[in-house]
């Protein structure tokens, strides 16, 4: 009995260490590097700011260094040096172009929370104006912020002017940013933690206006709040009209009739390990997800039914650099901002004009792979029968003939050039036809396999990369999505480096990034009720493209 105090004792100090071990642990992994991948999105305070016609809006939950310290966390051993290089160039060189000096100006009050906005499309290559809000850990970081950066260009010569408005504190004037001529600025403190920087008085008066009525501001926006309730987490938000489609983000341009909602993007950035997942929903008008009729083949009959999906990986063989699976390309193509993309996807490069004609004949499930030898297609069942691709074959000059290879009937179309000069002499003929392969078909158990050349017939065995794009395609779990693309370093880099915001982020990042990511995976949902859900992942992990 006399033991027993002794024993509760120790049960007591016993749950006090657990607990306050757990409590050091979960304090560490809340406020550790890792922590970024598990941010929970919320409406961003600067969205206040932000009209809602704006054509961008950028929302970064993160301040300086976490980017830093997530990579150091997460990066190879070996490239754990470049890539924090990388990083610490493209955050330097961000901050630059905005005419900000991260280290002498920012590092020691910015929180994590910042926000740029373009509030006017741009034009040429130049921008309209513009607002960043950049949040502080203190109002003593912010005061000294904003006295330096208007003692140092008063200094240079700019006049100021000190105004009251909407009662805020407004300096503004003629400044030159670090690096730049002088330019129209104007700053505003927000609840002495919160600094507006805009390209005038003009600009920050109209952010002020609107941060007083919900309506016209894009916290009150409901796509946003939805973007927010859907894809759960992320590092940043990215907000955009399709004024910025063209020029900031490298998208199709999407035209609406007059009248229509204007379309919206809503993208949540998240990293995972040495990823970066883009996850976002893209509102469109019901006009711009609505796929004309157009007459397809009539569906199979009893007994030919096409097989699974699953059928079709199975069954591929050769290299691979490039993946693509769509369910009804011809639908997909038809449907006025997807079909850029489609048409992308389904024409190789000198592949000839086969792979296009087969997406819009919509064999149901289309699968297309690609790589130096060529390009290599699957579908299921007997659709598309190659009679309804004579017509688009014969306008290209190609003539359909069977051939027999390794004791299978394959057909064959070819296309015929007349041969001159030594080239074409044949004891003593000045001339003469050569017949070059277009593309063939092999009818198997099933699946129609079709290829653009003959050495694809021999080699039927998984060969490199073909067992790393379907990883990649399992890792995307989108079993049901009807556009999945994966590729490999060297298609995700050469797609890639036309992309607009990859150069602007190679660019920034003084060319850190040029050797691009390990692979590229990207899925898209189908349209539902005007909204399309959209996943991209890039790897940059060394070793992951197999």
């Amino acid at each position: 009995m006399k033991g027993r105090p002794f024993l509760a004792g120790l049960l007591v100090v016993a749950l006090l260490a657990l607990g306050l071990g757990w409590g050091g642990w979960w304090w560490v992994w809340q406020r550790g590097p890792l922590q970024l991948q598990h941010h929970t999105l919320t409406i961003p305070r600067a969205a206040r700011f932000v009209p809602r016609q704006a054509p961008l809006a950028l929302y970064l939950f993160s301040d300086g260094e976490r980017p830093v310290d997530y990579t150091r966390a997460v990066a190879p051993l070996r490239q754990r040096r470049e890539a924090i290089k990388s990083v610490e160039r493209l955050r330097d060189g961000a901050f630059a172009a905005a005419g900000l000096d991260y280290h002498d100006e920012l590092a020691s009050w910015l929180a994590p929370e910042m926000a740029l906005s373009v509030l006017d499309a741009p034009e040429g290559e130049g921008g309209g104006s513009w607002l960043l809000a950049l949040s502080s850990k203190d109002e003593e970081g912010a005061r000294r912020f904003l006295q330096r950066f208007w003692q140092a260009r008063s200094l240079a010569g700019s006049g100021l002017q000190i105004s009251q408005y909407r009662g805020m504190g407004l300096i503004s004037g003629r400044g030159a940013l670090v690096g730049r001529d002088p330019v129209p600025l104007a700053t505003a403190l927000v609840q002495d933690d919160l600094v507006l920087i805009a390209s005038g008085r003009a600009t920050l008066e109209r952010a002020l206006d609107v941060s007083q009525i919900e309506a016209l501001n894009e916290a009150g926006l409901a796509p946003l709040q939805e973007g927010v309730a859907s894809l759960g987490e992320g590092m940043a938000l990215v907000v955009a009209r399709s004024g910025a489609f063209g020029p900031w983000l490298g998208l199709p341009a999407l035209e609406t009739n007059s009248g229509a909602s204007a379309p919206l993007l809503v993208g949540a950035l998240q990293p995972r390990g040495t990823q970066l997942v883009l996850n976002g929903l893209l509102h469109t008008p019901a006009e711009a997800t609505e796929i004309p009729p157009d007459p397809l083949e009539p569906a199979p009959g009893p007994g030919e039914m096409p097989l699974p999906e699953p059928a079709l990986l199975s069954g591929l063989g050769g290299r691979s650099d490039s993946l693509a699976i769509l369910r009804h390309p011809g639908a997909l193509q038809r449907i006025p901002w997807l079909g850029p993309l489609v048409r992308r996807i389904t024409t190789p490069s000198a592949g000839g004009p086969l792979p296009p004609l087969l997406a819009a004949a919509d064999p149901g499930v289309l699968l297309l792979s690609q790589s130096p030898e060529g390009w290599l297609a699957g579908t299921s069942g007997p659709i598309p029968h190659p009679d309804i691709l004579e017509a688009g074959l014969a306008a290209e000059g190609l003539i359909e003939a069977p051939l027999e290879v390794a004791g299978e009937q394959v057909t064959v179309w070819t296309h015929l050039r007349a041969i001159g000069g030594s080239e074409g002499r044949n004891k003593g003929s000045g001339e003469g036809l050569r017949a070059s392969v277009a593309g063939w078909r092999r009818q198997g158990e099933g699946v129609a396999w079709w290829g653009e050349t003959l050495a694809q017939l021999q080699n039927r065995s998984p060969g490199r990369g073909l067992l790393a794009r379907q990883r990649q395609l399992a890792r995307l779990n989108r079993p049901d999505a009807p556009l999945r693309w994966v590729l490999g370093d060297e298609a995700a880099s050469k797609l890639l480096q036309h992309w607009r915001p990859w150069t602007l982020m190679t660019t920034l990042a003084g060319g850190g990034l040029a050797d691009g990511p390990r692979d590229l995976a990207f899925a898209l949902d189908a349209p539902e009720h005007g909204t399309t859900r959209w996943t991209a992942r890039i790897d940059f992990a060394p070793g992951s493209h197999g």
